[in-house]
């Protein structure tokens, strides 16, 4: 089953991305996926306000080093959010499993030590054909739904800050 379960009562949190700066970190290996991701990522913050200035683009060889990219871009207090875009397709071996894992687990770690958002869109596929559909041009793309999910989260944890609820 794919797709997001909800139910016809769940609240929209108004996405406004006006006055955040967001890093995008971007693995090199699967580059051509990648670069639909970080382009569907670009467009989708623009579209929610975040200045084109105000997103910055860094490449790192690949998945596995995108959490200490990551770490780096939030420690530089430069930026409200962290997006990792990435594509392991899985292969013949176990590599597959440790790549997929290792950075999950330390964009997970790290989103819990920092106060900077850190969201995943680094795709884990059994192969090309499921990476190209995920880094499509429509709303599927999983880099433009990992961009949204961070301004969403940034406007929560606003709310909970201010102690008032999210427009909804």
């Amino acid at each position: 089953m794919s797709g997001n379960l909800r139910s016809p009562n769940s609240p929209d949190v108004v996405v406004d991305g006006t006055g955040r700066r967001v890093a995008l970190v971007c693995a090199r290996f699967n580059d051509l996926i990648v670069e639909r991701l970080e382009r569907g990522a670009r467009r989708a913050l623009v579209d929610h306000g975040v200045a084109d200035d105000a997103i910055e683009t860094f490449w790192v060889p690949g998945a596995l080093e995108i959490p200490q990219a990551a770490r780096a871009a939030a420690a530089s207090g430069r930026f409200d959010a962290v997006v990792a875009l990435g594509a392991v397709v899985r292969g013949d071996t176990y590599h597959f499993e440790v790549v997929s894992d290792a950075s999950a687990a330390g964009l997970m770690q790290l989103s819990l030590d920092t106060d900077v958002v850190i969201t995943n869109a680094i795709l884990t596929v059994d192969d090309e054909n499921q990476a190209v559909v995920r880094a499509g041009d429509d709303d599927g793309n999983k880099g433009a739904q990992a961009a949204l999910a961070a301004l969403e989260t940034l406007a929560v944890i606003d709310s909970i800050t201010a102690g008032v609820r999210p427009a909804m």
